[in-house]
């Protein structure tokens, strides 16, 4: 386990949009799927809007992403790229048994980071 706060996006004060992709992975293409996973998240970080993201996924295939995004019409940019377009009619024909996806509007946001083992023993 990683207690690294460097993993977390690193978002602005609210508010700001979140899209909640939750999914549950078949076992096709393992390959072709990291690839294009791959290839989304450098794409996304190209996109004018894009704050950052979190994701994990489990053993059982249960996945969570997390995208963060500074306005409604950069999700819809997102959502519109052809090369997502593309990866997302691949997701629903091969790499997803299902999935739900949600757009939210982050009104608030707290948290803390514990310090360094390092600063804390002597």
């Amino acid at each position: 386990m990683t207690s690294d706060a460097s993993a977390l996006a690193r978002t602005p004060q609210p508010p700001y949009w979140a899209v909640v992709f939750t999914s549950l992975r078949t076992l096709a293409d393992e390959p072709g799927y990291a690839r294009t996973a791959e290839r989304m998240v450098e794409l996304a970080r190209r996109q004018v809007g894009y704050l950052g993201h979190e994701s994990a996924r489990d053993e059982r295939g249960l996945g969570i992403t997390v995208s963060y995004w500074e306005s409604l019409d950069a999700i819809e940019r997102w959502r519109t790229d052809q090369e997502h377009l593309e990866a997302q009619r691949l997701g629903r024909e091969r790499w997803y048994a299902c999935f739900r996806l949600r757009v939210c509007r982050v009104e608030r946001e707290h948290g803390c980071e514990a310090p360094s083992r390092a600063s804390t023993s002597r």
